[in-house]
């Protein structure tokens, strides 16, 4: 998601930010960036593409996922689900 953000929602003089959270259930995290007139999609990128696999490769871990707009830039946030073992 973060390299998304470097490559695809950067802006110059606009950084992207990175949060993340951490529940009983599970580990969220969310970047976001000033360009949210590019949204990411899932897609199957073919053979020789160099780019296009971010989506598909945060959504294989994650539980869930989505993109909020907001006035200014988007929020691409995933949530991976956590088990605590024994004793923790």
């Amino acid at each position: 998601m973060c390299a998304d953000a470097l490559l695809h929602g950067c802006l110059r003089d606009r950084l992207f930010r990175v949060e993340t959270s951490l529940t009983g259930t599970a580990l969220r995290v969310d970047v976001t960036d000033p360009r949210g007139e590019r949204l990411p999609e899932p897609r199957l990128p073919g053979t020789g593409d160099s780019f296009g696999r971010g989506p598909l490769i945060v959504r294989a871990p994650a539980g869930r996922w989505a993109v909020g707009q907001l006035t200014v830039g988007k929020t691409v946030w995933a949530e991976l689900d956590v088990t605590r073992g024994a004793g923790v």
